[in-house]
């Protein structure tokens, strides 16, 4: 660990450029996919703005519980199934995953599909459960 300090000391413009540019690649990749909301943003994005929550797990995951109303588009089949959502351009998109992991790039996906108000739920649908907030079970 000596050895760490030693070297951010004696490097401290590479490190610097390094930490900067580090902190702007993790500011784009946030940006693309759209903003982070909170699984309460989420339930008043839907009350009052009737937005519309895209979930790109699989069709098994998805069946084992899922948002109310939401629309089941597999991440791996996302790119081919987009006109599915072309009758919600003008609505909010809150794109739920697992985790978190894929939202994002689903995100990325949709926006560059030209959807412009793409936001993804922080958490994904581990976070809605852990909120005690409903879940569907079956298919949509």
């Amino acid at each position: 660990m000596a050895r760490f300090f030693e070297f951010v000391s004696n490097h401290l413009l590479l490190v610097g450029v390094f930490v900067t540019l580090l902190v702007l690649f993790i500011m784009n990749e946030a940006r693309r996919g759209g903003r982070s909301v909170s699984a309460q943003e989420l339930v008043n994005l839907v009350n009052r703005d009737k937005a519309v929550v895209v979930d790109v797990r699989d069709r098994k995951e998805f069946a084992s519980g899922h948002i109310v109303d939401a629309i089941n588009i597999p991440f791996a089949t996302l790119e081919k199934r987009m006109s599915e959502l072309d009758g919600y351009r003008e609505r909010p998109i809150v794109v739920t995953c697992k985790m978190g992991q894929h939202a994002g790039a689903a995100g990325a996906l949709l926006r560059k599909a030209g959807f412009e108000n793409v936001m993804r739920l922080s958490g994904g649908i581990a976070e809605w459960r852990n909120s005690s907030l409903p879940v569907v079970k079956g298919k949509a």
